[in-house]
């Protein structure tokens, strides 16, 4: 099968397509016949090497120390299942999917546990349009609900507002009953309205945290801003939750948690199938949509990687693979 693969780290030019072994199967695994992926944040960060502040051994001893551990990136897909393993229960040979698989998907084909992240695409979803999910909406949904605990009436400002992460936050901070207040760039102010937002601050006029303290949670979904400016916009029990930290994040987390006024909280998604199934519930009753940015094939992925890297991007850039040759169904 075809595969996007990188055996060293570099700029997106160390990408290339090449042909590798299609995955193998387990008896509780499916074989997906990827039709879109995506190239994130995280895949760029993997590929360049280009982990934040303190987290770069981490992240280079996660990925591979030397040289990349696993070649294929990619984690968001949409595609149709094309084999089930012998003890599958959950779905069946043709049934469309998506879901999100933390690597592999930049290829052909991608093995994905049955009871991993993924879950039937909605019906009204187009796969490029599926493959836009997974990654931002599962991280704003856990960032929001879990972390930050946003209920109704809660004042939420979204920074980074129309980014892979931040359109979903956007929309689901309104979804659990907050008032959201999403800060962009001037181009994207009309998008955020959509999306559901109830005021708009353009970062390249105003300094959001004029406001005042206000601001019951500030989630900063691509590291715009730091505490030491959010804080000024906070409540005075708010919390400030930075998707992308470093040492310093850490250290504030770990002494703002033994005071009674604001709070620095950081964690991590586990990528759960309850929550995918939840996004599509939203996704299928049309509570929820994906932005995409741009589309490129699989063999211009490296352009993909340049617009990701460029940090500049309004949603999701999707990568869409073509059907590859035709392989036996196995039931």
């Amino acid at each position: 099968m075809k595969a996007a693969v990188y055996r060293t780290y570099g700029s997106p030019d160390v990408i290339r397509i090449t042909e590798v072994a299609r995955p193998e199967v387990a008896d509780n695994q499916v074989l997906v016949e990827v039709r879109a992926t995506t190239v994130t944040t995280a895949d760029w960060r993997m590929r360049a090497s280009a982990f934040p502040g303190i987290l770069w051994l981490p992240g280079r001893l996660m990925v591979g120390l030397f040289a990349p551990g696993k070649p294929v990136l990619g984690a968001e897909f949409s595609g149709r299942v094309a084999v089930v393993g012998s003890k599958v229960t959950r779905f069946q040979v043709g049934d469309e999917v998506f879901g999100f698989a933390g690597d592999g998907a930049h290829a052909e084909y991608l093995a994905v546990g049955e009871d991993a992240a993924i879950a039937l695409k909605p019906a009204g979803l187009s796969h490029d349009e599926a493959a836009a999910v997974p990654f931002g909406g599962l991280a704003a949904l856990v960032f929001l609900r879990d972390f930050a605990r946003v209920t109704p009436g809660r004042k939420v400002l979204v920074a980074g507002a129309s980014g892979g992460v931040g359109v979903f936050a956007v929309q689901l901070a309104r979804h659990l009953g907050a008032e959201v207040t999403a800060v962009t760039s001037t181009r994207n102010l009309d998008l955020v309205r959509s999306l559901g937002a109830d005021h708009v601050v353009d970062y390249t006029r105003e300094d959001y945290t004029g406001a005042g303290p206000v601001h019951d949670v500030i989630i900063d979904t691509a590291g715009t801003t730091s505490f030491g400016q959010a804080k000024k916009a906070l409540a005075p029990r708010g919390v400030y939750v930075p998707l992308e930290f470093g040492l310093t994040e850490i250290f504030r987390s770990l002494t703002t948690a033994m005071t009674g006024g604001r709070k620095v909280v950081i964690g991590i998604n586990g990528d759960r199938r309850e929550d995918l199934e939840y996004l599509a519930g939203l996704l299928e009753r049309g509570d929820l949509r994906p932005v995409i940015d741009s589309r490129f094939p699989l063999d211009r992925i490296a352009d993909a990687h340049r617009r990701v890297e460029g940090r500049h991007k309004t949603g999701s850039v999707v990568v869409t693979v073509e059907p590859p040759e035709a392989l036996r169904l196995v039931a």
